[in-house]
């Protein structure tokens, strides 16, 4: 998973002038720890403040936008609405995105780690993670700072733009009531910094 898809992430860099941006152009990044593929969750706070989920298959980072942010209560049904792919090195992203580009505004790493697919056929063999996705389910297991445990995502709905998943934890052992942090008072894996922090400290397009 270290190979560059040009062909995916073509829309990604489509949206985005880097000449005025500090994200990352994409390029050859490392797999997660122990050559486990990787998660990331980072708070936006953009036009309307949600939370990305991505999560890195066949060498980019497959990414929903969760409006409500991933909830470790299985009572929780987030939705999860697609964004474009974003390249590998975007999960360790974090800064402010000028004014007037894609995206505009305060990044922060909220969660990362590494993740195992959990999604499996009636006979009990393991489905391949992008093939789960194509058709539309697929169960994994979270290692990261924050999130743990199963965790599923399931399309309702598809149609290009008006396509949506939902982001439900698995009854597990790591399940707790309490939903999900409050973005604005969230803290950085990173820096542990706030949003608000980031803003203050950060020229537009940085990525401390």
């Amino acid at each position: 998973m270290s190979r560059d898809p040009s062909g995916a992430l073509a829309e990604y860099r489509r949206r985005r002038d880097f000449s005025r941006t500090r994200e990352p152009k994409g390029g050859r990044a490392a797999a997660g720890r122990d050559g486990a593929p990787s998660f990331v969750v980072q708070i936006h706070d953009a036009t309307a403040m949600h939370f990305d989920f991505r999560l890195e298959v066949d060498g980019v980072l497959k990414s929903w936008a969760v409006p409500k942010g991933p909830s470790a209560d299985p009572h929780d049904k987030r939705l999860a609405m697609p964004t474009e792919d974003h390249p590998l090195e975007y999960r360790g992203f974090e800064g402010v995105i000028a004014p007037g580009e894609y995206g505009a505004g305060t990044v922060i790493v909220w969660d990362e780690g590494t993740y195992r697919n959990l999604t499996a056929d009636r006979a009990g063999r393991e489905v391949p993670f992008a093939e789960a996705l194509e058709r539309g389910h697929a169960s994994f297991r979270l290692d990261g700072r924050k999130l743990h445990g199963g965790y599923s995502l399931t399309r309702i709905r598809g149609g290009g733009e008006r396509e949506a998943w939902l982001l439900v934890k698995h009854a597990d052992g790591r399940a707790r009531a309490g939903g999900t942090t409050d973005p604005r008072r969230a803290r950085s894996a990173h820096s542990g910094h706030t949003l608000r922090q980031v803003a203050a400290g950060s020229a537009p397009g940085s990525s401390s």
